[in-house]
């Protein structure tokens, strides 16, 4: 439950279109330091202060689109949220220097949507279906 002075609190942080925009999608007013963006728009925050976010619920990540899943957050941010790694991939530098040439870009897990892999099949299949051969009749009676 949200007490009043939280919920006045944030709405004067965040303002009162995000306030309610966060309402809607996490169930929860949270306000912290903005630490960075990933090439799919996601905004990832951080708040140190014990007094107002949990401990372990003080890195979050504000998905740019709607339908969002976990398979948006690239490797590199995911480490930093789950508190693998201790500074964001914007500031680690190993993190920077590391990605190597060769890397693919990051894309997001698509089963369940129409960008899903479908398997296809291009050999000839080793049995022809059975279709019956209907002959015409005679003349009618």
């Amino acid at each position: 439950m949200v007490s009043l002075a939280r919920t006045i609190r944030s709405i004067r942080r965040v303002g009162l279109r995000e306030w309610w925009r966060q309402m809607q999608y996490i169930g929860d007013a949270k306000s912290g330091r903005f630490v960075g963006q990933d090439q799919f728009g996601n905004r990832y925050f951080e708040n140190l202060n014990p007094e107002e976010e949990v401990p372990g619920r003080h890195r979050w990540v504000d998905y740019a689109q709607h339908d969002y899943n976990a398979t948006q957050v690239p490797p590199e941010w995911h480490s930093w949220i789950h508190h693998i790694r201790k500074d964001p991939p914007t500031e680690d530098r190993v993190v920077q220097n590391l990605s190597p040439p060769w890397k693919a870009p990051w894309v997001e897990n698509l089963t369940g949507t129409r960008g899903a892999f479908k398997t296809y099949n291009t050999t000839k299949p080793k049995y022809e279906a059975w279709e019956p051969k209907t002959a015409p009749r005679g003349g009618s009676p």
